[in-house]
């Protein structure tokens, strides 16, 4: 009976990871792969999403908005370095172009909730709304990853 009960333990984390894995999305031409989060810490009202974009024509496309019921705003954000401190900063877009993935990760490109309703908590969904110029509106869900994550694996 244990081992029964552990090889359907092992198979089920197999399965889920698997399902993690496969976490993606496909709106016109344009495939959204592993939208993730990070758990926020302590009672911190904003939090960061990421996310890779392509497109699979020879035609870009353009990421234009984002919502999510989860935050009273959502901006498309970059990170930059200004005289040797790190800055997020608004951008009105985010470029998708064929043949080169646009990654939204720690660091550089993403999306930033502003105004939670409630903290980001490792193992939930986030579900969110994006909006591109052509290949039109998508609902996703981020899944929420541990506070220190730095990328969805």
């Amino acid at each position: 009976m244990k081992g029964l009960i552990l090889a359907l333990a092992v198979s089920l984390t197999a399965l889920l990871s698997g399902a993690a894995a496969a976490h993606e999305y496909e709106i016109g031409s344009v495939k959204i792969v592993h939208p993730w989060a990070r758990a926020t810490a302590g009672g911190s009202l904003n939090g960061a999403v990421y996310m890779t974009l392509s497109v699979a024509s020879s035609e870009p496309d353009r990421l234009l908005a984002v919502s999510t019921p989860a935050a009273k705003h959502a901006q498309l954000h970059k990170t930059i370095m200004d005289s040797g401190v790190m800055k997020m900063r608004p951008v009105d877009v985010v470029k998708i172009v064929p043949g080169s993935p646009t990654v939204m990760q720690p660091g550089g490109l993403h999306i930033m909730l502003m105004g939670l309703a409630a903290p980001l908590t490792e193992g939930d969904l986030l579900p969110l709304t994006l909006t591109f110029e052509h290949a039109g509106t998508i609902e996703v869900e981020a899944i929420v990853l541990s506070v220190d994550a730095m990328s969805p694996e």
